[in-house]
């Protein structure tokens, strides 16, 4: 029997981009971010200096500390006994991120082989069973059953079947067994 596929984002859903980008904003500018306080907003309205964020985002070792979500790798483990895994991230917009993202997940996710990883361009071509993701636009045009991840800059948005955390998502997924 085929297992399902499930393709799981890697920025806001496995890895804590939100406490990465907080922690980075208030230790180069002195600004503190609350969680509270970015709910709802974009990522340029949550972190106003826009070019900033852009050099933060694309400076050496980001991708490569960015904290694991929780709950992330014991759910990535015991969804692998009945689906097939793969961690697609749209990683060419930020060139830099590529290797630190792979060595990222070779610590943090050593079980998920070099095959079933997907550093990609755009996420369209991505043809899974479920696709989890925290940007709507990577769920709009994917053909599979969409799950949106839940995040400060998603919050707003209802089209989706939405998890909050690892394990509702696990939940979730096992009862389509």
């Amino acid at each position: 029997m085929n297992k399902k596929t499930i393709a799981i984002d890697m920025d806001g859903v496995i890895a804590d981009i939100e406490t990465h980008l907080i922690t980075f904003y208030k230790e180069k500018h002195g600004i503190e971010i609350s969680r509270e306080g970015i709910q709802g907003l974009s990522e340029e309205k949550a972190f106003p200096i826009k070019e900033d964020l852009h050099s933060i985002v694309n400076s050496k070792g980001f991708f490569r500390t960015i904290p694991v979500m929780p709950d992330a790798v014991e759910s990535l483990r015991l969804l692998q006994e009945n689906f097939e895994i793969f961690i697609v991230s749209a990683a060419m917009e930020f060139p830099v991120s590529l290797g630190e993202k792979f060595e990222w997940l070779k610590e943090h996710f050593p079980f998920i082989g070099w095959e079933n990883i997907i550093l990609c361009g755009s996420k369209r071509i991505i043809n899974t069973d479920y696709m989890i993701d925290d940007h709507p636009k990577n769920l709009d045009s994917f053909t599979g059953k969409p799950i949106m991840f839940t995040s400060f800059h998603n919050t707003e948005k209802e089209n989706y079947l939405r998890v909050n955390t690892w394990k509702e998502a696990v939940a979730f997924l096992h009862q389509t067994l």
